[in-house]
């Protein structure tokens, strides 16, 4: 027989995950809207954004409600830590893509830089994090979250490649600062995406395990 929390546990998974699908479509507008130079794909992630941040608010009015009403057990507690942790996370997410929008936008006013190319594949990168991080969070796949720790490793280091170029860029061409400065600012949201992604990963091997690797723990020893 289904316990009364696992019924509105699956709630919770379920608007969790709706926000998680808000956060993917979010991110992928603002860098489509880099890739294809679409001033309309960024437009959208404004809806995207009212949309999370009322995912946000409603997560955590169950996670409360729960904690409060069914004395959950030390497993269910920690799935719903988990799942404030990553409510948080889920909503940064949203704020960062909405930064990449307003980036994107500026940059778009300026002359193309053949750097966006390096940032339209570390958005890739960061949007697969997105994706698999949700995944391994439906599914409890601790396989797939330590992947995503692993991405997060590339992601930092197409960051410092880019911002790399784009020094030598400013210095070689005092016209381009703005726009370089604009892909930098891209390139940072895009990483601390990843980073947020990390975080889920972390979680989804915490609730699945009790194991915290915040500060290191992830066997690999390539997440610190």
């Amino acid at each position: 027989m289904q316990r009364q929390i696992d019924h509105e546990l699956n709630k919770l998974r379920a608007v969790i995950l709706s926000m998680g699908q808000a956060v993917e479509s979010a991110v992928e507008e603002a860098t489509e809207g880099l890739i294809e130079r679409d001033p309309e794909r960024l437009k959208k992630v404004r809806e995207y954004e009212d949309r999370i941040n009322a995912y946000h608010l409603e997560v955590d009015e169950l996670c409360l409600k729960l904690i409060a009403q069914q004395s959950p057990l030390a497993a269910d507690l920690r799935m719903i830590l988990a799942i404030i942790k990553i409510n948080a996370d889920l909503e940064r997410m949203g704020d960062q893509a909405m930064n990449i929008s307003l980036n994107v936008r500026d940059y778009l006013g300026k002359d193309p830089l053949p750097e966006a190319a390096t940032i339209a594949s570390m958005a890739h990168t960061v949007r697969k994090m997105v994706r698999d991080a949700m995944e391994a969070f439906v599914k409890a796949d601790l396989t797939l979250s330590e992947q995503v720790l692993l991405q997060d490793d590339v992601v930092d280091e197409a960051k410092r490649t880019t911002f790399k170029r784009l020094i030598e860029v400013m210095k070689k061409d005092g016209t381009q600062v703005e726009g370089a400065v604009d892909l930098m600012l891209v390139s940072r949201n895009l990483e601390r995406l990843g980073d947020h992604a990390t975080n889920i990963a972390e979680d989804v091997i915490f609730a699945s395990t009790g194991k915290d690797i915040r500060h290191g723990g992830f066997h690999s020893g390539q997440k610190s």
